[in-house]
């Protein structure tokens, strides 16, 4: 794979070199390389009402979640203290109460 980022404007991936500058061959977007570097730095993850999510944070689950490979099930409403955010399919880290550690996606829960 190539380690060029991808077209901000169309998600492609057939990015290339061109000078100083990217460009994307699909929609003919262009752009400076130096504009890389401040936009992958910041990476955001929101709840599922759109807002904010930090490390430490508190959450609610909104939905019952079953756990995989148990017979157990996280119930709508469960606080979930001390969040990690951490990079990959599941966006949220946590130790749930009665349950253990588990991952969890950030579509699932909202800020308490």
């Amino acid at each position: 794979m190539s380690s060029l980022p991808a077209c901000p404007q169309c998600r492609s991936e057939f990015t290339y070199e061109d000078g100083d500058n990217f460009v994307c061959p699909e929609c003919a977007h262009e752009w400076p390389q130096l504009a890389v570097a401040s936009t992958d730095d910041a990476r955001v993850v929101r709840d599922s009402n759109g807002n904010l999510l930090q490390d430490g944070d508190t959450v609610t689950v909104i939905k019952d979640l079953k756990v995989k490979g148990s017979s157990s099930v996280v119930k709508v409403g469960t606080k979930v203290k001390n969040i990690r955010l951490v990079d990959g399919d599941h966006d949220i880290d946590c130790r749930i109460d009665g349950i253990g550690q588990m991952g969890l996606k950030s579509e699932f829960v909202k800020k308490a």
